[in-house]
């Protein structure tokens, strides 16, 4: 609800459907200068009509008992607009209309169109990926709150300048949670979680104008980082005296080269390790983000840390291939391993997939329809991000250049 609200009640008769001296009387309700009008099947002599006052002049019982009606009207519009307050809904004249003439349809808001998708995509989506529409939600609250002094708005009002200014909002928000803003692309994510939103408004037909028509995302592409091959052997060599880390190292290495998230690694069960037909050991299992299957051989340092941690006791307790950590510790904790083993990169799990596509396979010459397959990727598109030409392979084209022209 608008914190703060202009409401008022006039009586006025219209002087152009005049039939024999006797006019129709209107309601005419305005809120915050925007009005409607109420045919209230009343006529009345044009000539006894006060237009100031908005009744009938004169003492006959028959002028006496409309204006007692009017008064009537008055206090049941001003009751439709104090419940509509009290409910907390963004109080609108037509909206006071409709209450009064009791033909009201549901209204449907920015809130209520949230609630219905995170009630019905809770079946369909992961916590992980549903958890960020609320955070799209909060600050699309905070955003309201402050552009508009409301609690919410009616779907109906969101336009152009409704999402430019969001944007802006993003962009200009100082978190109190950790200390650097959104990037680009962090608010790009939040605006297309409300035009999701809006499009699912439009199939409803909760609402008919698109105000994502003359938008544009503004999507900067990022530079995907990756462990060089130094970088991988030196952190595969370095030899931790403390269990935790060394735990974190294999890991995060054994992901290095099977390409499996840190949610997928970290539920992956004994079953899931198979001997293939070819007789190789090859994981088996299924991408929790999106359901899909992951078939990937296993190369031979990989193998090499699941026989490490074959019958590993905190594993047993889960009955999973490795013991169990949190994302959060492991990310700390990959913070530490590249500090002492000098690497200056971000370091945090989700590198591991992204060092297993560049380095591990793409760069020695694995095709790309086969990395996307083992990514679980169902776009090569989505696979190309990692296709970067490296140095290396720079290099390695010029030195057989070179000797072709020798």
């Amino acid at each position: 609800m608008r914190t703060s609200q202009s409401f008022g009640i006039h009586f006025t008769i219209r002087a152009d459907k005049v039939r024999d001296g006797k006019a129709p009387v209107y309601a005419c309700v305005t809120v915050n200068r925007k009005r409607c009008y109420i045919a209230l099947k009343q006529l009345v002599e044009v000539k006894s009509w006060d237009n100031v006052k908005g009744t009938l002049k004169g003492s006959r019982e028959e002028f006496k008992s409309i204006n007692h009606y009017l008064h009537e009207v008055r206090m049941a519009i001003g009751t439709c607009y104090q419940q509509l307050s009290l409910k907390g809904r963004i109080v609108a004249p037509d909206a006071i209309k409709d209450a009064f003439l009791g033909t009201a349809e549901e209204v449907h808001t920015l809130s209520s169109l949230f609630e219905y998708h995170n009630e019905t995509a809770a079946s369909t989506l992961k916590w992980s990926t549903l958890k960020h529409y609320y955070v799209t939600q909060r600050y699309l609250v905070k955003f309201i709150q402050k552009q508009f002094k409301a609690a919410d708005l009616y779907l109906d009002e969101l336009d152009y300048k409704f999402i430019y200014d969001f944007e802006t909002f993003l962009r200009n928000h100082k978190p109190i949670d950790h200390q650097k803003p959104m990037n680009n692309n962090g608010v790009m994510k939040h605006i297309i979680r409300v035009k999701k939103m809006v499009h699912l408004a439009i199939r409803l037909e909760w609402i008919s104008k698109d105000p994502f028509a003359n938008y544009k995302l503004k999507i900067l592409k990022v530079n995907r980082e990756h462990l060089s091959e130094k970088e991988l052997a030196t952190m595969e060599s370095k030899v931790f005296e403390i269990d935790r880390i060394d735990m974190i190292r294999d890991l995060f290495v054994f992901c290095c080269y099977t390409g499996l998230t840190y949610v997928d690694v970290i539920n992956l069960k004994h079953d899931n390790i198979v001997e293939a037909s070819d007789g190789e050991t090859w994981v088996r299992t299924c991408r929790q983000k999106t359901d899909i299957p992951v078939n990937t051989p296993l190369l031979p340092k990989a193998v090499a840390i699941l026989k490490k941690y074959k019958g590993n006791p905190r594993a047993a307790i889960t009955n999973t291939v490795f013991p169990v950590v949190s994302n959060q510790k492991v990310n700390a904790y990959l913070k530490e391993i590249a500090s002492i083993c000098g690497i200056t990169k971000n370091i945090t799990f989700h590198l591991a997939r992204h060092t297993f596509a560049t380095t591990v396979t793409l760069s020695n010459g694995v095709p790309i329809e086969t990395v996307s397959k083992m990514l679980g990727h169902t776009k090569i598109a989505t696979t190309q991000i990692y296709a970067k030409v490296l140095e290396k392979k720079i290099s390695e084209d010029m030195a057989a250049l070179r000797k072709r022209l020798g």
